[in-house]
C-alpha cells in the first residue's frame, strides 16, 4: 500500500527546507511504496502546503505517477487506495467530454473534483485516503 503525508504552514516556508522535510518524511515510509516517489510543493505570502508521496504501483502501472496536476496546475492530488467504482466514474466523465491521460484511478478523483469539488467525494466508492490542494 502507498504511503502518503504532508505539510502545512501559517506562513511561507523556503521551497528547499520544505522538500527536504518531505523527502524525510518519504524516506521514513518509503516501505509504503518502492515504486517511486513525489513531490508537490505550494508557496504564497500567507501559507506553504508540500504534499509527498511513496508508491506502490498496483493500478496504471506506467502512467499512475502522483502528484497529478489539473491541466491549468490550480488542483494537485496525492492517492493511495483504491476507488472500486472509477471505471464507471470514468464513464460518466467522458460522456460528459471529459478527456484523460492515464487510466489511473488518481486522474478520476482529480477529474471528478474539478467538475463537482467535494461533493463529488460522495460517489467514491472505495479503500482510500488521498489530499487534494486547490488554490
Amino acid at each position: 500500500m502507498c504511503g502518503i503525508n504532508g505539510v502545512i504552514t501559517s506562513s511561507k516556508v523556503d521551497s528547499s527546507s520544505m522538500a527536504e522535510k518531505l523527502a524525510t518524511m518519504n524516506d521514513l515510509i518509503i516501505h509504503r511504496g518502492p515504486d517511486e516517489d513525489g513531490v508537490y510543493i505550494y508557496n504564497n505570502d500567507s501559507v506553504s502546503v508540500g504534499m509527498a508521496m511513496r508508491r506502490l504501483s498496483i493500478i496504471d502501472l506506467s502512467t499512475g505517477k502522483q502528484p497529478i496536476y489539473s491541466k491549468d496546475g490550480s488542483i494537485s492530488i496525492v492517492f493511495n487506495g483504491e476507488i472500486y467504482n472509477y471505471k464507471k466514474l470514468k464513464s460518466q466523465l467522458e460522456d460528459t467530454g471529459t478527456t484523460f491521460d492515464t487510466t489511473s484511478d488518481t486522474e478520476v478523483i482529480l477529474k471528478l473534483y474539478e467538475k463537482e469539488g467535494p461533493r463529488s467525494f460522495n460517489k467514491l466508492d472505495g479503500m482510500y485516503a488521498f489530499s487534494i490542494h486547490d488554490k
